[in-house]
């Protein structure tokens, strides 16, 4: 699978230790955003460039990484199509598959420890989309999409 990550600066770090986590599962990787954690760089970016990446078919799903997750989660929340879960724990990252079909995750750095974060990340990507009385929801969030981007 391909996946897309990005971060700022404060997520630096811990996308470092999720992307060779990934690339040892054997995930194709697209890694953006900072360049270090002494550098500043916009999670506006960074969560952009994941939520293209997934919105163009270049990557299936997507991790974004900033100092809580919450700011970017709301830049990649604004593109029509993408669902993002600001996750703290695997039961978290099941039910955003489970029930949300979520596409990219979404993990704060200075709120989530590196052990914590990895298996959040690893069931995100075990679970999968569980359908039926979900999928009615989810097409009413696709529904609502359609109609606030004509």
């Amino acid at each position: 699978m391909k996946v897309s990550i990005a971060s700022d600066h404060a997520g630096y770090a811990l996308r470092q230790k999720i992307v060779s986590h990934l690339k040892e599962k054997g995930f194709e990787v697209l890694e953006g955003g900072a360049t270090s954690s002494s550098e500043s760089y916009s999670y506006v970016k960074a969560g952009q460039k994941v939520a293209r990446d997934v919105n163009d078919g270049t990557a299936l799903r997507g991790i974004v990484i900033c100092g809580t997750g919450i700011g970017i989660s709301i830049v990649a929340n604004k593109y029509k199509g993408i669902r993002c879960a600001l996750c703290t724990n695997e039961f978290m990252a099941r039910m955003s598959r489970e029930h949300n079909d979520a596409n990219v995750l979404a993990l704060g750095e200075r709120v989530i420890g590196y052990g914590v974060a990895l298996s959040t990340v690893d069931a995100f990507f075990e679970e999968e989309f569980l359908g039926e009385r979900h999928a009615i929801r989810v097409n009413d969030i696709k529904e609502q999409e359609d109609e606030l981007f004509k």
